[in-house]
């Protein structure tokens, strides 16, 4: 027996939900610091960025830490819809620690926010290839990039698995709500 799963809305879903922000937490002491902060506290004014610019052009910074920061402003940029300054830091993220989780999931969440599925469902899947600190963003992510393609049977998994890594969290559950799981004669 099959399974039939069918999902109506699926695109206003992806502009009421929009993609998930992942940080990456950056400990110290100094801007990167405050960085780390504003983005993990969910800020999106445009004064939270400076610190993070001026941690990265003024400190001295792990490899690890200047790609954290990197994400970090990025993720700030992302919250006010600034998808292509936010895809740059990513890039430079990823440049400088390939195996970086978070810039790839973030990366793929901008992607999603212009509406370019397909490369969005690559860096999540890199991602979460890499091991995210936070897998159910990233499962949630991927699940709308998998929506925007049109491909429901896989969003709805994800958002399973989304709900399943994260119990607690409401978002794939209110998305969940859309589906309907039927046998298919």
């Amino acid at each position: 027996m099959t399974r039939l799963i069918l999902c109506t809305a699926a695109l206003a879903a992806l502009v009421i939900a929009g993609p998930t922000r992942a940080s990456v937490t950056v400990i110290g002491g100094g801007q990167a610091e405050a960085c780390s902060r504003a983005a993990l506290a969910g800020k999106s004014e445009l004064r939270f960025e400076t610190p993070c610019t001026k941690s990265l052009e003024e400190e001295q910074l792990s490899p690890r830490d200047r790609a954290g920061t990197f994400v970090n402003r990025g993720v700030l940029r992302m919250r006010r819809s600034n998808w292509q300054a936010a895809t740059k830091d990513f890039n430079q993220a990823v440049h400088i620690k390939p195996d970086l989780a978070e810039a790839y999931i973030n990366r793929g969440a901008a992607s999603i926010g212009e509406h370019r599925y397909a490369d969005g469902l690559t860096d999540l899947n890199k991602g979460i290839a890499l091991g995210s600190e936070e897998p159910a963003k990233a499962y949630y992510n991927r699940a709308l990039a998998y929506e925007g393609l049109e491909d429901v049977k896989a969003a709805y998994f994800d958002y399973q698995k989304a709900v399943e890594l994260s119990p607690e969290w409401a978002a794939p559950k209110e998305q969940l709500v859309r589906f309907h799981v039927g046998r298919k004669e």
